[in-house]
């Protein structure tokens, strides 16, 4: 039997790719393994998005022909956004891989994968903005690679924002929303299959619907959703903020399922910044919606990422920036410094930010945040919260860890867990009360309670 080992990079979107591409294959008769040593054919699904996972994806592929040279493998597969971005350099400059299929290409994954095609005559189609059409429904085979408690749903692919940093558009093709009953059919196979907690995600999650003519569609999914039975949580990822509607803000307050937790990527607060990324808005704008989105929704935890050194932004810009967070105490953020990508509009600006600067801008901008964690952790001792239980912490083997609604995975801390009840051994996804007695800067600790 042909093992195929998977190296799935970059965001939740492209886990699911690599997902589908495992389940398709394994449907077949492949066996999917994960160590990639002991593969006879490796898949490297590839990240393009900005400089430090384009070069995290080019490390991977050497990689993996390293193990086509010194190992077992006899067949090295390169998938995903890098491909779709590089398709033509990366053919020239990496005879050791086998095959090269873009986003749009997921369905070749059999046929790349088979020994008996040929696979250096297969061509990259190239996605074309209007040429992408590629969504997998709920028929579509998937192997999960995340814990067996919690999986992501990608309700819909592609992107037509013109954000001025950003190259998804031309990697991942226009937005197509997936069909509503896809999307909750899906959901329930995945309930039926043990998964507690169902994460959405898109490029646009805020978008979902509005290409198939429907108002408000992304509030009713999430209606539909957190009706599903054996799921205890579902969550939203991606949110765009002019598209916050206060039907989807009601259905957060109103769902016991549908989690009081919002991520919406900002990327700043100046008002010229925002201009020059093609976002629109200012920070007067900025506070209203976030006032409103707390006033809606009681105890939400809102999730936002910043760009430091954006061309153009100046210390008066950043200082603004800064002065957002202080204000509006943000209950989780992510800063990243600008990465300059050839073919957006950004990399054509004037004035552009020293790296170093950016840095210092983000080292100053997450200290600030880190404050601000670390008092909303305090005022939390001695409450006690419903957890959803994960198992041996990624921390230390003395320690358990899990998850409040208000924490997403792997991007959002967790609550370190030091003593559970004699006697009592819950298991991954369950629900457990914890009682918080320690505070630290990103995480809780605490210990389980009856």
């Amino acid at each position: 039997m042909n093992k195929i080992g998977f190296i799935s990079l970059g965001c939740p979107k492209n886990l699911v790719d690599s997902e589908v591409m495992m389940g398709q294959l394994q449907q077949n008769g492949y066996q999917i393994t994960a160590n990639a040593e002991d593969a006879d054919t490796v898949v490297v699904n590839t990240c393009g998005f900005i400089d430090s996972a384009k070069k995290e994806s080019i490390e991977a592929i050497l990689e993996a022909a390293r193990l086509k040279t010194n190992g077992k493998a006899t067949r090295l597969i390169v998938a995903g956004c890098l491909v779709e971005r590089y398709r033509d350099e990366l053919k020239a400059e990496m005879p050791e891989v086998d095959a090269f299929i873009g986003t749009s290409q997921i369905n070749d994954i059999l046929s790349v994968c088979d020994p008996n095609t040929n696979t250096r005559f297969l061509p990259v189609i190239p996605l074309g903005n209007q040429s992408a059409t590629y969504l997998y429904d709920e028929s579509t085979p998937r192997v999960l690679a995340t814990p067996s408690h919690y999986a992501f749903i990608k309700i819909a692919e592609g992107c037509d924002r013109p954000c001025a940093f950003c190259f998804i558009p031309q990697m991942r093709g226009h937005f197509r929303s997936r069909r509503f009953g896809s999307i909750v059919a899906e959901a329930h196979q995945l309930a039926e299959e043990g998964v507690k907690e169902l994460i959405l995600v898109a490029q646009d999650s805020s978008r979902y619907g509005e290409d198939l003519g429907k108002q408000d569609a992304l509030a009713h999914l999430l209606r539909e959703l957190s009706h599903t039975d054996g799921i205890e949580w579902v969550r939203v990822m991606y949110t765009y903020p002019t598209h916050i509607s206060d039907g989807f803000l009601d259905v957060l307050a109103e769902e016991a399922k549908a989690v009081k937790y919002l991520d919406m990527p900002l990327q700043h607060a100046s008002q010229s910044v925002l201009k020059l990324m093609k976002r629109g808005g200012n920070r007067a704008s900025l506070e209203r919606l976030i006032k409103r989105v707390r006033g809606r929704v009681p105890g939400i935890a809102v999730r936002t990422t910043f760009i430091t050194g954006f061309p153009g932004e100046t210390e008066e810009d950043f200082n603004e920036l800064l002065a957002f967070v202080r204000n509006v105490e943000f209950d989780r953020v992510g800063v990243f410094t600008y990465s300059d990508e050839e073919g957006t509009p950004a990399f054509e600006l004037p004035n552009k930010v020293d790296p170093k600067i950016a840095k210092r801008r983000r080292d100053r901008l997450m200290k600030e945040q880190a404050k601000i964690a670390k008092r909303k952790h305090d005022a939390m001792i001695g409450q006690t919260i419903r957890v959803m239980f994960e198992g041996e912490s990624n921390e230390s083997e003395l320690l358990w860890q899990g998850r409040m609604e208000t924490q997403a995975p792997d991007i959002d801390g967790c609550i370190l867990i030091n003593d559970v009840p004699e006697d009592f051994a819950p298991v991954a996804g369950e629900m457990v009360n914890v009682l918080i007695t320690e505070a630290l800067d990103y995480d809780m600790l605490g210990r389980i309670v009856d």
